[in-house]
């Protein structure tokens, strides 16, 4: 009850906030303009991402509240202390993704700032773990988790390119990772999956409006990103050590797979040659856009990466409690998987370029 209490009201907040921060948009001019590798065709406001915060900090704040309340709130599994690391640095990538849709930044200040996060994520605890315990296993784990937590986070943003399309996605991640983290006991980390799971279904009605529409801005897609790469990291997801790496890739396999992707064809074309230009890089490139240029329409796209992302989160869920054997088979099926859908990609669009 406590659970669908806080869930409730993150929906309502960001629900009935959304059409206060689209007016404040509009009225400061944080607009999506149309053109380039964008796909829309009017102008829309952007901050939609502020009010899924907002929702996550008030079923947060309340949920802390009843604990403190009921004299629950130094038990450990549900005392949010735990998580106040990736809150605090969620908060900072939701700060600078705002600077980025007011004025604009650099691609080198926000790979910096982002980099600098993700240190803070490590020094905080939230690391990758798994290689031996010495100089060398420290750096690559440390290395391993700055890639993964820069990478996820701008691969979110990257994948925000139609209409219900990130915060759709993180939605079904979202749900996954806390089914899975309420089964093994990990309630404080499950619960902010659980509350961003409200609140961004109390976005995802104004994203796919055709009239009042409003977009998450960097400021929500990076916010997004980065909150489900440090769950990924935080989680304990099963007994097995390979399975409890294969999990969170396999929840997250849709954004992974755009990255490798889309990093790939980039440098085979090569059109960047550096992490900065990778940032700096904006073409319509991505997995979404190359499903559209098959013959799929935006929305029929948005179902198609929708069902992909379901069917990993069923398979991230089956091999919970299975041995390394099955994870490794799990994550080789979803591989292959992948190579055919981008062999389809690649080959239906160089067809029907050629058509045209």
């Amino acid at each position: 009850m406590l659970t669908l209490l806080v869930w409730c009201l993150a929906f309502l907040v960001t629900y009935f906030t959304i059409p206060v921060i689209r007016r404040i948009a509009f009225r400061f001019d944080v607009l999506d303009i149309p053109g380039g590798r964008k796909i829309h065709k009017q102008v829309t406001p952007l901050l939609g991402g502020v009010g899924v915060f907002l929702g996550l900090m008030a079923g947060l704040f309340l949920f802390a509240c009843i604990l403190k309340f009921l004299g629950q709130a130094t038990r450990p599994a549900l005392s949010i202390d735990t998580i106040m690391p990736i809150l605090a640095g969620g908060t900072l990538i939701l700060t600078l993704g705002l600077v980025e849709d007011i004025w604009g930044l650099s691609a080198q200040a926000r790979f910096t700032c982002q980099m600098i996060v993700a240190l803070a994520m490590v020094a905080s605890g939230v690391k990758i773990d798994f290689l031996p315990d010495t100089v060398w296993g420290n750096a690559g784990e440390i290395l391993l988790t700055c890639i993964w937590i820069v990478g996820l986070t701008n691969a979110y943003n990257y994948l925000d390119g139609l209409d219900g399309l990130a915060s759709g996605s993180a939605t079904i991640n979202l749900f996954f990772f806390g089914v899975i983290l309420y089964s093994v006991g990990q309630y404080a980390l499950g619960l902010i999956a659980v509350i961003l799971t409200a609140a961004c279904l109390g976005f995802l009605p104004y994203n796919l409006h055709k009239t009042n529409k409003i977009f998450l801005g960097e400021a929500g897609s990076t916010f997004l990103g980065f909150i489900l790469s440090c769950i990924a990291i935080q989680g304990t997801w099963a007994q097995d050590n390979m399975v409890r790496l294969f999990i969170p890739i396999l929840v997250l396999g849709v954004p992974i797979f755009d990255m490798i992707f889309t990093t790939i064809m980039r440098v085979r074309d090569g059109k960047v040659k550096t992490i900065i230009e990778w940032l700096q890089y904006g073409g319509k490139d991505h997995f979404h856009h190359y499903l559209v240029d098959v013959g799929l329409s935006p929305w029929g796209a948005v179902l198609f990466i929708y069902a992909i992302t379901v069917s990993l989160g069923i398979s991230a869920y089956m091999v919970n409690n299975d041995a390394g054997i099955e994870g490794f088979l799990t994550l080789a099926q979803a591989t292959i998987i992948f190579w055919v859908i981008a062999v389809l990609m690649v080959v239906g669009r160089h067809r029907r370029t050629g058509w045209q």
